[in-house]
């Protein structure tokens, strides 16, 4: 039989029993799909993420009070012999690599205008933020860069707060209370949305000083530092490092870089693809076991049509070849078929889930595809092994 022969009888082989094709093909179909789509839908959070992520920049290092401890917790949170002060964010802010420094306290208070009240998060900034953070203003203006000690009693409202406290009208201008305390109105945030769950337009934006006493802080949450661009993180580290540990008198703080962050989630999601690649290879390991036991049935059933093969003059090497090929056959089809509902399952979920983040990798989809031909191929080789180990007279006896 030459190669054309050989193929057409393979795949005539495969439609002349659809049942048991379609039972073989289904579950190849069913392990590529989850392939496909558990990848599709890990790698969609990936990016979504990392694009969430990446959007302030990434010459940004936080400074956090307390260091990190192998537990994973900065002592910081529960209290530090020193904490992180205005003054130690000014002192950043000198050095020849830090283009600007935010210090940052953060709470939730009531903000009241009039009869509307509305509980929300209050960011503690300086004038810096915006820059730091590329975020852009609807109206007015920010906080301005006063006296960073005795700051006016001015606010910046956000999106959505405004909105609710402003529904007819501009803010600017106009007094709300934040906390108890009264604010002057300057500013309204442009429209932001939400990041890594965080609603950025429900927030409201006052000095830091301001905070610290609104909340009875005595130091700092935070210290955002933008460095230069052209400059090394490591070197802007390790310039921090050593200003921070003058100050303090030894190393209570921690310093995160953008990167690190960016890693460790980049870690993460790995891990998540892998993971619900992992799942999908489930599928495809028990589509394997489906076809070996279909093919072995199969063996069972046409031991007449082998004899008959034997007969006409067919070599076992053929014979093997013929049953490894309707086996690739059904395994490559039942690919195909995966990955297309794998595509669609895919695409109906970002349809169905508004902004659901969904990202068809065509290396996963290529992989998958490869896997069921190389499960196809495994399996169909013990039944054709055996089929060609067949005593050609006993295959025609059998009834």
């Amino acid at each position: 039989m030459n190669i054309r022969d050989t193929t057409a009888y393979s795949l005539r082989a495969v439609v002349t029993h659809p049942l048991r094709a379609f039972l073989t093909v289904a579950a190849i179909a069913v392990g590529v799909a989850a392939v496909v789509l558990l990848t599709a839908l890990g790698e969609g959070v990936r990016g979504y993420v990392t694009k969430e992520f990446s959007q302030f920049g990434t010459n940004i290092i936080a400074v956090n009070p307390g260091r990190l401890q192998t537990h994973g917790v900065p002592l910081g949170v529960f209290g530090t012999v020193r904490p992180l002060t205005i003054e130690d964010a000014l002192a950043l802010e000198r050095l020849p690599a830090v283009e600007s420094s935010v210090p940052v306290v953060q709470g939730n208070a009531d903000v009241e205008y009039g009869r509307r009240t509305r509980r929300t998060t209050i960011l503690g900034v300086n004038h810096a933020m915006l820059r730091a953070f590329t975020m852009d203003l609807a109206n007015g203006e920010f906080l301005p860069d006063g006296d960073p000690f005795q700051p006016r009693p001015l606010v910046v409202l956000g999106a959505t707060v405004a909105k609710e406290l402003f529904p007819d009208r501009s803010p600017l201008g106009e007094a709300v209370r934040v906390g108890g305390n009264r604010f002057i109105v300057i500013g309204v945030m442009a429209f932001k949305g939400t990041i890594l769950g965080f609603d950025m337009d429900d927030i409201v934006y006052i000095p830091t000083a301001r905070a610290l006493s609104l909340f009875n802080r005595e130091g700092l949450m935070e210290i955002d530092i933008v460095f230069n661009a052209t400059r090394s993180v490591e070197s802007v580290v390790k310039q921090v490092t050593t200003l921070l540990e003058a100050r303090h008198g030894a190393e209570d703080f921690t310093i995160t870089t953008q990167q690190q962050m960016l890693s460790v989630l980049d870690s993460v999601m790995n891990a998540l693809t892998a993971t619900v690649a992992g799942l999908g290879g489930i599928s495809l390991l028990v589509a394997a076991v489906g076809i070996l036991t279909m093919m072995t049935i199969a063996l069972a059933e046409r031991q007449k049509e082998f004899g008959l093969l034997f007969a006409l003059g067919i070599h076992r090497r053929q014979l093997l070849v013929l049953v490894v090929l309707e086996s690739l056959f059904l395994a490559g089809s039942g690919g195909v078929i995966g990955i297309l509902i794998g595509i669609g399952g895919a695409v109906l979920v970002s349809h169905l889930i508004e902004g659901f983040p969904v990202s068809l990798e065509w290396r996963y989809i290529a992989a998958a595809e490869m896997v069921a031909l190389f499960i196809g191929a495994v399996a169909g080789v013990l039944p054709a092994i055996r089929a060609s180990l067949l005593d050609p007279i006993e295959t025609l006896r059998t009834e």
